[in-house]
């Protein structure tokens, strides 16, 4: 995308429906559709988020950029990734957020080239509008991830669900991350969505379109860039729990090279 100061770009919301929806992450049954429900497309206005007065907030908007330079050489190296990149990742949310304990549970890498995508492990950007956990499953993922006794200590205070995304292959130009401002979001266009494993159900948030959404944009983001995005916080205060977001095309852009991401998951403790 242009760094202009606002772009205009289709996004894929999910059209009501009465029953609840059903993601796959593997080949469905035979005749069972990899994600059910109807797709609505809507056209919206994107803004450059580099351009607002006031930067973009975790707990106001959802997200925030920070400068994060990385010692990885070679982000297709899983074990690299899994200690050195790990560490750095929990060093920013630390003092990003203040949080007091930091749990990383997995990375996904994604890549806009079928060539890349034929690796293992490495997946599709997501052209639809979502987040990535719901009230229950932000809260799952405490037991999840940490045995019985300190999940119950953990569970009785505050915790959030952060991901840390960022480009591994030069300034990001295509489908970049569309986020929308938490506060822009009303209770009933999140739409809880089973996203079914080989091994267990998750849930996520698919989201139904609402015109007073307000999208932005980083455009042109460095690898030396880091986007936090919440999806998660335990609190209800008023502060931002679910940010919807989505990859996104615009359609006045020049052809681009395909960007190639990797997003980072942690546990904030506070």
């Amino acid at each position: 995308m242009p760094p202009e100061a606002e772009v205009q770009a289709e996004l894929n919301y999910l059209k009501p429906m009465a029953a609840k929806p059903v993601n796959y992450t593997f080949e469905p049954p035979p005749g069972v559709p990899w994600r059910s429900g109807e797709r609505e497309v809507h056209r919206v206005s994107i803004r450059n988020a580099r351009a607002l007065d006031q930067p973009p907030s975790l707990d106001a908007q959802g997200f925030a950029i920070v400068a994060h330079p990385t010692s990885v050489r070679d982000f297709a190296d899983d074990a690299e990734v899994r200690v050195v990149y790990y560490r750095e990742v929990e060093a920013l949310l630390r003092a990003a957020t203040g949080a007091a304990y930091v749990v990383i549970f997995d990375h996904t890498w994604r890549s806009g080239t079928v060539e890349r995508r034929a690796s293992n492990g490495v997946r599709e950007p997501v052209r639809y509008v979502h987040n990535d956990y719901t009230s229950l499953s932000g809260s799952r993922r405490v037991s999840d991830h940490l045995d019985a006794e300190e999940a119950a200590e953990r569970l009785k205070g505050r915790h959030a669900v952060v991901n840390v995304w960022r480009s591994v292959g030069g300034p990001v130009e295509a489908t970049p991350l569309a986020v929308c401002d938490a506060q822009s979001i009303a209770p009933d266009d999140l739409v809880p969505t089973d996203l079914v494993y080989p091994d267990r159900v998750g849930e996520v948030y698919s989201v139904t379109y609402n015109p007073g959404h307000r999208w932005f944009y980083y455009p042109a983001m460095q690898p030396g860039e880091a986007l936090l995005i919440k999806t998660y916080d335990s609190l209800e205060d008023g502060r931002a729990r679910f940010t919807a977001h989505s990859a996104c095309d615009d359609p006045g852009t020049a052809p681009a090279a395909a960007r190639r991401s990797i997003e980072v998951r942690a546990l904030v403790f506070f």
